[in-house]
């Protein structure tokens, strides 16, 4: 099959690295989800780590955030027990990321005819450069 008639390309399943998962829940504000590496028959494979992933919703001024982040754990009772630290450190993360992209939002530099600011004009003023006619 041509690259034309599969734009996909040749899409296979890693089978060296397959996990099953389960889902745990509070209802409220927690779940966590254990990843369980198995073989392709289906069986635990003991040769790799059980991981855990956090998720939780923050609301935000723009709406829901959601919140996914590792949690170090070898069980699932030690996931619960660092489940609220592990957000809280990727929230502090997101938080850091987006001051980093303020800063350099804010320090970008402005060229004339690229996008600059709205009005067309020196620092965004009318067309012309605010000169009078007269």
């Amino acid at each position: 099959m041509s690259d034309e008639s599969n734009p996909l390309g040749d899409i296979r399943v890693d089978i060296d690295n397959l996990y099953r998962e389960d889902t745990f829940t509070d209802l409220k504000v927690a779940s966590i989800r254990r990843l369980t590496p198995i073989k392709a028959d289906g069986s635990d494979d003991p040769s790799r780590p059980v991981m855990f992933v956090g998720e939780t919703t923050l609301m935000s001024a723009r709406g829901p955030l959601p919140i996914n982040c590792p949690i170090e754990a070898s069980t699932l009772a030690e996931a619960l027990d660092a489940f609220p630290q592990a957000i809280q450190d990727a929230v502090e993360r997101l938080m850091e990321e987006a001051r980093e992209m303020q800063r350099q939002e804010a320090s970008r530099i402005v060229v004339p005819g690229q996008g600059g600011p709205v009005g067309g004009g020196p620092l965004g003023g009318p067309p012309g450069g605010g000169r009078i006619i007269g």
